[in-house]
């Protein structure tokens, strides 16, 4: 499904056009003219990790699931935050770890705690205190984390205002069996450590979006997260599956994105980055999508991509039914340090897919593989420039692990069980 540019608001009204021109603004700025500089400093901090793993192993010994004895932290992302053993009272040093294009992204780190108490989303213009829906749509910063263990099933889509966390750390927590989150015209947002499946559209009506505004929406998609003109965003340590959608959407000039230590599993279009053939804007559009397992049930788009600036990085994709890797109007994608294993059915080999364009116009978009393993007779296409880091002035690019690495990389994608006084 495209998703509509029209955003599901029924009445664009001063609120909306405000939040959309300062949406525009915030692109960008955060826009970086030289994406391989994000793409060297990601690659540099695992090197750096892996570096630290291979010559001690000090802190790598214990087992995921007991987490008992020393921490188990295999990727550098996970080693900023997951080796405190007091992680429940620093939950805020998780704002200084993020990498990739969504480097910097902070959430609600300037601001209180909120603690769901109430899995009910039962008042969709005035949501009840201590719901996440009157977390969310406050106007100012809020770490939001979780009293207990919940699903919440929510009657409509969730709009989300900027400055905020969700922190699901400490209880198993589902957005499940109803609609799914919104992020839209916002910035500054991180989602952490949060089941989100099995996710349905919703029905529109009216939908409280701020503390100090509500309109009328349209029927929503029904993705698990979707990004309309989003900027510095990061979704951490998710468990996806199963939505009516796509899992993860991007669209609207959403940039400044990092998408890490996520699994999926069990879904058809897994992630859609720009929805339009025309809607040019999406150049600006740069994500990163790392230290990701792309499991059982995928069948495609892990991810599919329009116009931008994709860096797909150190992921293990162990299943598709279709392809993996797909896009059309010229996007960039550097894939670096992937493995990639290929279905059994030999007209599904190739990990990549490009559309709506002959090969005497694709060729020239740059799409390369960089240390990616291919196993089972996997292959991906490559095309444009084998010097494309020359256009954005590095000429000696830092390579990325190899792929080999990628199985201790991902080995904790997905929802953590952490346990207060414990590293994670």
């Amino acid at each position: 499904m495209i998703p509509t540019l029209q955003a599901h608001i029924a009445e664009y009204d001063d609120y909306w056009r405000q939040r959309a021109l300062q949406a525009k603004e915030n692109a960008d700025k955060a826009y970086n003219p030289n994406p391989t500089a994000v793409t060297q400093h990601f690659n540099y901090h695992v090197a750096r990790t892996l570096m630290g793993f291979n010559s001690t192993r000090r802190e790598l010994r214990g087992k995921k699931k007991a987490h008992k004895g020393p921490c188990e932290a295999t990727n550098p992302i996970d080693q900023c935050w997951r080796c405190d053993p007091n992680w429940h009272k620093n939950r805020k040093r998780l704002a200084d770890c993020s990498l990739g294009f969504g480097r910097g992204t902070t959430g609600g780190k300037a601001g209180r705690f909120y603690v769901v108490t109430d899995p009910s989303d039962d008042d969709m213009v005035n949501p009840k205190p201590g719901t996440l829906r009157y977390a969310v749509t406050r106007n100012r910063p809020l770490w939001i984390v979780f009293k207990k263990s919940m699903v919440i099933k929510l009657n409509q889509e969730l709009i989300m205002t900027g400055d905020k966390t969700i922190d699901g750390r400490g209880a198993n927590v589902h957005i499940a069996y109803g609609a799914g989150i919104t992020l839209q015209f916002v910035k500054n947002v991180i989602i952490h450590g949060i089941h989100i499946h099995d996710i349905t559209k919703g029905s529109g009506g009216l939908i409280r979006d701020g503390e100090d505004h509500f309109g009328q929406r349209t029927q929503s998609d029904g993705d698990g997260v979707s990004l309309f003109g989003a900027t510095n965003i990061w979704l951490d340590h998710l468990s996806m599956y199963n939505c009516f959608d796509g899992l993860i959407d991007a669209i609207k000039a959403s940039t400044a994105v990092t998408i890490s230590n996520c699994h999926f599993t069990n879904h058809n279009e897994v992630m859609l980055f720009g929805a339009s053939e025309s809607h040019s804007e999406d150049k600006k559009m740069q994500i990163t999508v790392a230290f990701t397992h792309f499991g059982k049930g995928l069948v495609q788009r892990m991810p599919r991509c329009r116009w931008g600036f994709i860096h797909v990085v150190n992921n293990d994709y162990t299943h598709w039914l279709m392809y993996a890797i797909g896009g059309s109007s010229a996007p960039t994608i550097i894939s670096q340090g992937n493995r990639f294993v290929a279905p059994a059915n030999a007209a599904a080999k190739a990990v990549t897919k490009r559309d709506y364009a002959p090969q005497e116009v694709w060729k020239s978009w740059d799409w390369r593989s960089v240390g990616d393993l291919m196993v089972d007779g996997a292959f991906f296409v490559e095309s444009g420039d084998p010097n494309w880091s020359k256009k954005y002035q590095d000429k000696n690019l830092m390579a990325a692990k190899p792929a080999n690495m990628v199985s201790l990389l991902t080995k904790h994608s997905g929802t953590l069980h952490c346990i207060k006084g414990l590293p994670c």
